[in-house]
């Protein structure tokens, strides 16, 4: 699945253009780098990949969910709808927003339920943050729509799903902000770093601001001289993340279109197990084919069956019981344990509404996880270990 499986020539060639110049940091410097910028290309790239008029270049892609928060300045009193299925992250931004997060149910798919929206809402929700998770699109339409009928603010987490699309349109193009990762274990990888993505002018520029202290990146002046507009932080993604990013987005349609063979063939093996389905997905032609999710008829069958894979050295994921994807079992988060000692901002005196986290409110999240495996799908998958899969999932199915 990941990208560092890839890892080669190329993304050789992108990194010795920056150590030839010694400029390691994206902005200033612009005689000694010798018109090397390697973020902004990667940036320009990107959004004409995704079809997005903007694109900027963060350190990771959590702090890409948190600068586009402060780009929709979503921040303390509001509430943000967040599935309850989701790498942490997605949450921790919120509460960095200074907002609170309120869990949503997902669908068969494992992505947010749209249905799930209007139940959750309160004089207090401000926007959304659908996530597209394991590379399959959640409903975004459905999504959008009821977004729009309730004045919600759309910021779609595409942090898994990098190439991935919906009915021809890629996704984290739909919402008012999409974001991305390139962490190691992701489609395409920079080894850290994010990426935000923006249709909308205003929005891009509030960003941009706040990701590098405030700067506003006037061409025509020094960046020590120019402009303020509001205050920031520092996210700035650097050359080599930027150099890594050329060479991985160039790849991104070989790597997605081998994981869809590669999924294609494990479905076969598997699609011959009695009691085994498959997660269901929106739109097939959109997956990125990163992970293969598949169910068994129960909790008790399904565990049966991750032990057995395990023991034949086939990776199989209980996300139900994974201790960073899944709500239930965040203790620090449960425990209102933010990182200072007023626990803001749950106990926010400016935030008026009440938020529990119990199991009650996402019941179909218990169900569906609870009976659902998902297996990485690698970019590179030899004949012989297809037939150790095979072998593996014809010995695990006897315990069914």
């Amino acid at each position: 699945m990941p990208g560092f499986e890839l890892i080669g020539d190329e993304e050789r060639k992108e990194v010795m253009d920056v150590m030839d110049t010694g400029v390691l940091m994206r902005y200033g410097f612009d005689r000694e780098r010798r018109g090397v910028f390697k973020v902004r290309e990667f940036e320009q790239a990107f959004a004409a990949y995704c079809g997005a008029r903007h694109a900027l270049g963060v350190t990771s892609g959590s702090a890409a969910l948190k600068v586009s928060l402060a780009a929709l300045d979503v921040g303390p009193g509001d509430e943000v709808i967040v599935p309850a299925f989701t790498f942490i992250a997605t949450w921790e931004a919120v509460l960095e927003a200074g907002a609170i997060p309120v869990p949503a149910d997902i669908d068969e798919s494992l992505n947010l339920d749209p249905d799930d929206i209007e139940a959750k809402l309160t004089k207090h929700t401000r926007a959304v943050i659908p996530v597209h998770m394991c590379g399959a699109p959640a409903r975004i339409d459905r999504i959008l729509k009821s977004a729009r009928k309730n004045g919600l603010l759309v910021l779609e987490d595409t942090a898994q799903a990098a190439g991935a699309s919906f009915k021809g349109r890629k996704l984290g193009t739909f919402g008012e902000m999409g974001i991305f990762s390139f962490d190691y274990y992701k489609t395409i990888t920079t080894g850290e770093g994010g990426m935000i993505v923006t249709n909308r002018k205003k929005r891009y520029d509030r960003a941009d601001w706040y990701h590098d202290h405030g700067h506003d990146h006037n061409p025509k002046v020094s960046r020590a001289l120019e402009g303020r507009t509001i205050l920031g932080f520092n996210y700035r993604m650097n050359e080599f993340q930027g150099a890594m990013g050329l060479a991985q987005l160039r790849k991104l349609e070989y790597i997605i279109a081998e994981q869809k063979k590669n999924k294609a063939a494990l479905k076969r093996i598997l699609g011959e197990v009695k009691g085994v389905g498959f997660r269901l997905l929106h739109d097939p032609e959109g997956d990125s084919a990163t992970f293969l999710a598949y169910n068994l008829p129960d909790r008790n069958a399904a565990r049966r069956f991750q032990k057995e894979m395990a023991a034949a050295g086939i990776d199989a994921i209980y996300y139900k019981d994974n201790l960073w994807h899944y709500l239930p079992n965040w203790e620090h988060f449960l425990a209102r344990s933010t990182a200072n000692s007023k626990k803001y901002p749950f106990k926010d005196p400016g935030y008026k509404g009440k938020q529990t986290y119990g199991t009650n409110r996402i019941p179909n999240a218990e169900k569906i996880l609870s009976r659902t495996l998902v297996m990485p799908i690698p970019i590179r998958m030899s004949p012989e270990r297809l037939e150790q899969i095979a072998a593996g999932v014809k010995k695990a199915a006897k315990v069914l």
